[in-house]
């Protein structure tokens, strides 16, 4: 399972990493600044693109503050698709990231991962990172058996 995603620090507007204080976030890959977004951080927040502009929003429901959403930052792509978050009014959303994280191993990603948005009692969003069951490479990069749905790409 994904959990976390680095972005290229090039690809965050500097206002989105004040306005989240994402600062203590920011690292260094062989010279390239990327801000890392972790299922454990307090925040746990994820960037997407939504409504036509890039934005930073809560990545799940770990501290279960909603009862109608999944305690969880996940959900299965067969779960979408069958409509059971239908009552939530999802919107398909994309994750950008230049890495995926999974069991210790960080992966390079080309486009983003496919999220899903619904909103919580108060109207604020929150995003769910789809997932699938994991390719043979995958599995034995990782040790996974679900991987991220990746955009425009198959590791």
């Amino acid at each position: 399972m994904c959990s976390a995603i680095a972005l290229a620090t090039s690809e965050l507007p500097l206002s989105l990493l004040e306005q989240h204080g994402l600062e203590d976030r920011v690292h260094d890959r062989g010279g390239e600044k990327e801000v890392r977004f972790y299922w454990q951080a307090r925040p746990a927040l994820l960037p997407v693109w939504w409504d036509g502009r890039l934005q930073v929003v809560k990545w799940g429901n770990r501290d279960r503050a909603e009862r109608t959403l999944p305690p969880t930052g996940w959900t299965w792509r067969e779960t979408v698709e069958d409509g059971k978050w239908s009552a939530m009014s999802p919107e398909p959303v994309l994750v950008p990231a230049t890495f995926g994280y999974a069991n210790g191993v960080w992966y390079k990603v080309k486009q983003g991962l496919q999220g899903v948005l619904v909103r919580d009692r108060t109207g604020q969003p929150v995003v769910f990172l789809v997932t699938e069951p994991a390719t043979r490479y995958y599995r034995v990069m990782t040790r996974a058996e679900w991987m991220p749905a990746l955009v425009g790409e198959v590791i």
